[in-house]
């Protein structure tokens, strides 16, 4: 069994390849960063006694995205976790970023997911897990981008789903959504949580767990559970309100 997983280099993308390949899944290891990649494919190997491959590849380009698939054929599961975010008023957030933002969390996720969503599909067999975030059920503001581009994992995902269980599918497509996580991608997006924060070890291992399980919604988490119920009982003028207070907060305080 073959598993593809972006932003394999750190955090979530990292745990969740370590978790893989306890289970003896050979894996294939997707960011930028080289280093990063090369250590984590020996460890793998050594640890793990699996085969590991890596490539280093910018998913913010759609024909990287597209090679990518031209290049790793026999997926047996896909792990979109390739993300990134920024804090600030939309106004004031550099443009540039929030492309960057909207080509990784959305673009990339897209084409990766329909290209070998096809491939699946013509041996009706296949698991993809979508990494979104609770804040896919939330309005985001001063992370606007960010927030926006999880609601489209979300919506996308809960789509497809429908859609194979329509085709009575033996396919299976879910969904990660975590809330604040101890990683580097509070650094990259400017921002300090309030919110108790959870390993990225402790959710790699939940999540594969639920998704071995074909569970639909993973929320790893007591008060993450509790934010997706608020979020479905309570009007979005007050969710955005309470969002808006929330991510206020964070300005001004030093970066994890």
């Amino acid at each position: 069994m073959k598993v593809l997983i972006t932003g394999a280099s750190s955090g979530i993308g990292r745990d969740i390849a370590r978790e893989f390949a306890k289970l003896k899944y050979d894996v294939v290891l997707v960011a930028r960063n080289i280093e990063k990649l090369e250590n984590l494919k020996k460890e793998l190997i050594e640890k793990y006694n699996i085969n590991a491959e890596y490539l280093s590849v910018d998913l913010t380009s759609k024909e990287n995205c597209i090679n990518l698939h031209n290049q790793v054929k026999d997926v047996d599961i896909l792990v979109n976790n390739a993300g990134l975010g920024d804090f600030g008023n939309f106004t004031k957030t550099d443009l540039e970023k929030d492309l960057t933002i909207i080509n990784t969390n959305i673009t990339a996720m897209h084409i990766l997911t329909k290209l070998y969503l096809k491939d699946m599909k013509e041996k009706n067999n296949g698991k993809i897990l979508n990494v979104a975030s609770i804040a896919g059920f939330l309005p985001g503001p001063l992370m606007a981008t960010y927030y926006a581009s999880k609601s489209y994992v979300v919506r996308l995902s809960e789509s497809i789903r429908e859609e194979l269980k329509k085709e009575k599918s033996n396919i299976k497509i879910s969904i990660l959504c975590p809330g604040p996580v101890r990683t580097n991608f509070n650094n990259v997006a400017n921002v300090k949580f309030e919110i108790s924060s959870l390993s990225s070890e402790y959710v790699a291992r939940y999540a594969v767990n639920k998704f071995l399980k074909n569970k639909f919604y993973i929320v790893p988490g007591f008060q993450v559970k509790c934010a997706k119920l608020f979020s479905k009982i309570i009007p979005t003028t007050i969710l955005a309100k309470v969002t808006y207070h929330m991510q206020k907060r964070k300005e001004g305080k030093e970066n994890l």
